[in-house]
């Protein structure tokens, strides 16, 4: 397996990948690893793929899933 070191991190940056390491309970290099991991799957990903996923989020009805629409839970927020 290959190592990888990055020199120069900002601090401000280092300190969001260890915070987020630590929320995932994952060591920091994992997390890193598995962060580049993604964005190189996302960027290596068809255009026709990110589309039709926009779409089938643009389409979603979140009353056919079962969740209540939002004047409904603004009505239950302000009855409390």
């Amino acid at each position: 397996m290959s190592v990888l070191h990055v020199r120069n991190v900002p601090d401000a940056l280092y300190e969001r990948l260890r915070r987020r390491a630590a929320e995932e309970r994952r060591s920091l290099s994992s997390e890193v690893i598995i962060l580049l991991s993604r964005a190189l799957d996302e960027g290596e990903q068809a255009p026709q793929v990110t589309l039709a996923a926009i779409r089938e989020r643009r389409f979603f009805r979140p009353a056919e899933a079962g969740a209540p629409d939002s004047t409904t839970m603004l009505r239950q927020d302000r009855e409390r």
